[in-house]
């Protein structure tokens, strides 16, 4: 059996202590004895870049991205970008940027020098209030994979991002026809029922976490502003 080794922590702003893990050739980051994402099951958080791009069907699209992990949602749309399109990433640890450059080049290759794309130290919500502000322009998608899902568990202030008042506000940074994406780890009906409350138009999808239709069923709820 192959020996789990640490090979890094880091502290989350307002949360607990992450820690990097290699496990043969696979890495896992955790947090306490919760394994948040690992190599093995990462195509839930691809298909999440991949699948939005697919409904949002518009030119040069501008995309934020809550989160950056290990980088599979970012990566993933950056191949499935339009001619002309950004992504912006917001990250709120910034050790998660110096493992992407380390012991987890082999996974980043070439994507953050892409001049198409952007991680930026920050929290989503503040990125979000911009563009609600105007001091950004809106964002044409939103793609939400900073916790667990809408039962944060990583940093109790991500919570505030599911509530009624958070959902308002990342709707309000979507461009008319734009689409919220949100990951998560289970399905919540409850949360359904806020995003629709919210005016959205919401379709889930249920997408495994392995290519190979294995693992753990993991949720993707798609809600588009329509005014």
């Amino acid at each position: 059996m192959l020996p789990r080794e640490e090979l890094a922590s880091a502290h989350i702003p307002g949360g607990d202590t992450l820690t990097l893990i290699a496990h043969g050739r696979d890495h896992v980051i955790m947090l306490g004895r919760d394994e948040l994402m690992g190599t093995r099951m990462q195509f839930s958080e691809e298909q999440l870049a991949r699948l939005t791009l697919e409904r949002l069907d518009r030119p040069s699209p501008r995309v934020l991205i809550g989160g950056y992990g290990m980088g599979f949602t970012y990566r993933a749309a950056l191949e499935a970008l339009p001619p002309g399109g950004s992504v912006t990433v917001a990250e709120v640890v910034p050790d998660i940027l110096d493992w992407a450059q380390g012991p987890l080049a082999h996974l980043t290759g070439e994507t953050l020098a892409d001049p198409r794309g952007e991680v930026v130290i920050a929290d989503v919500a503040a990125l979000v209030d911009d563009a609600v502000d105007g001091t950004t322009p809106p964002y044409d998608a939103i793609l939400m994979d900073v916790d667990n899902g809408p039962d944060g568990i990583v940093r109790d202030g991500n919570e505030r991002l599911y509530t009624r008042t958070g959902i308002a506000r990342m709707r309000d940074a979507l461009t008319v026809g734009g689409l919220l994406a949100i990951w998560s780890a289970a399905d919540d009906h409850k949360f359904t029922r806020r995003l629709m409350d919210a005016g959205l138009q919401v379709n889930v999808e249920t997408v495994r976490a392995r290519p190979n239709n294995k693992g753990p069923r993991h949720t993707i709820w798609f809600a588009r502003r329509v005014r």
